[in-house]
């Protein structure tokens, strides 16, 4: 343990996000500075899009970057399939990987209830710093971790490997799981899925749980932890903390070419307010009733767009106060959304953590309001 990480730990009890002694020991055993590697992206406001430029260990000094590296910030660390190590210049892009803030680490951590005898799968390796702690608190046979992209997943397994530790690193999609090394206490998600997978449940043992982020294509988000159960079936509520990751590559909405505002479509009154979508549980919800739709824009002006079948939905304010929309297209996206958002309002416009999750044998999964026999919603599986 060094000064720097203990206080990073202490830094986290005083925050309220770390509770458990046994994580806090690990938060100051695992030296977070071997999982940036030699350097990261930071981001910088571009006229029109969001920029990348690489940050540089050697550029900034072994003193500033100690100093990233204990901050609880999240520092990217590949853009579009681009490490920082390789970029040459300042780039346009989606974060692909990146470290993720500590305080978000360790509240997933506790949230799965893992205890020191447990057995845990990672679905997403990233840089590797939460598998350290992992393997802190577990030691390293208990600890089976799978990274999609190889290049990412090296640079993991040389800095586990630092530190003294060689889980089961997997490269391959973790939607799939590990079943090798089943069957799981535990099944923690450092992406956000759109859904379940069925091999996730297949992997964990009764009684044991799925910690992960819910997300959509509307970017969305709840954070889900499921129990399973004896039946094949797993339920649980979504958590009060926001918090989410950057989705699952196969979960990302489709490509899309730029899109247009046909105007086509009869105008008539919105029964909601669109600035409802700006709320973090207002798009959830909306994103409920119309899974398959992407949101563009925001305020009074919403437009809806599903790449599939062409529909689209648009808003505008009207000349009355309140607003209009036009549909386009064989989905009503906004009557969906509408539906969903009033609902919501009519239990009183509650956090996510109302609402709950659950998985059935058969492949189904329905969010629902309240309690199970409550409204609910399938998901797109």
């Amino acid at each position: 343990m060094t000064d720097r990480m203990a206080g990073l730990a202490e830094r986290l009890v005083s925050s309220g996000c770390l509770h458990d002694p046994q994580w806090r020991a690990a938060v100051e055993h695992v030296s977070r500075e071997f999982f940036l590697g030699d350097a990261v992206f930071r981001r910088v406001n571009g006229s029109y899009c969001t920029l990348w430029e690489p940050v540089r260990r050697h550029d900034v000094g072994d003193e500033e970057w100690r100093r990233m590296a204990d901050s609880d910030e999240s520092w990217v660390t590949q853009v579009d399939g681009v490490m920082a190590t390789a970029a040459t210049d300042t780039m346009g892009g989606s974060p692909t990987c990146s470290s993720t803030m500590p305080s978000l680490v360790v509240r997933m951590l506790e949230v799965a209830e893992i205890m020191d005898i447990d057995s845990v799968l990672e679905i997403g390796t990233g840089t590797g710093y939460s598998t350290a702690l992992l393997c802190h608190r577990l030691g390293e046979a208990r600890v089976t971790s799978v990274e999609y992209d190889r290049t990412v997943a090296d640079g993991a397994r040389a800095a586990l490997s630092r530190h003294g530790y060689s889980p089961t690193l997997v490269v391959g999609d973790g939607l799939g799981g590990h079943p090798e090394n089943a069957e799981y206490d535990h099944l923690i998600a450092t992406c956000s899925v759109r859904y379940i997978p069925a091999p996730w449940l297949w992997q964990v043992r009764d009684g044991g749980t799925i910690t992960a982020p819910l997300t959509g294509w509307m970017h969305g988000s709840a954070f889900a932890h499921l129990r399973l159960g004896n039946d094949g079936t797993a339920t649980g509520r979504f958590r009060a903390d926001d918090l989410s990751f950057m989705p699952a590559r196969p979960h990302q909405p489709p490509p899309r070419s730029s899109f247009y505002r046909t105007g086509l479509g009869e105008p008539r009154a919105s029964r909601i307010d669109p600035k409802l979508l700006d709320d973090s549980t207002g798009v959830f919800v909306a994103q409920l009733g119309a899974p398959s739709a992407e949101r563009i824009g925001g305020g009074d002006e919403v437009f809806l767009v599903d790449v599939a079948t062409g529909s689209q939905a648009t808003t505008k304010p009207a000349p009355d106060g309140g607003w209009s929309v036009r549909q386009h297209g064989p989905l009503r996206l906004w009557d969906a959304v509408e539906d969903a958002i009033l609902t919501w309002q009519r239990a009183g416009s509650p956090h996510q953590s109302a609402f709950g999750l659950t998985v059935m044998h058969d492949g189904r999964q329905r969010v629902w309001l309240g309690d199970s026999d409550g409204p609910r919603w399938n998901l797109p599986v």
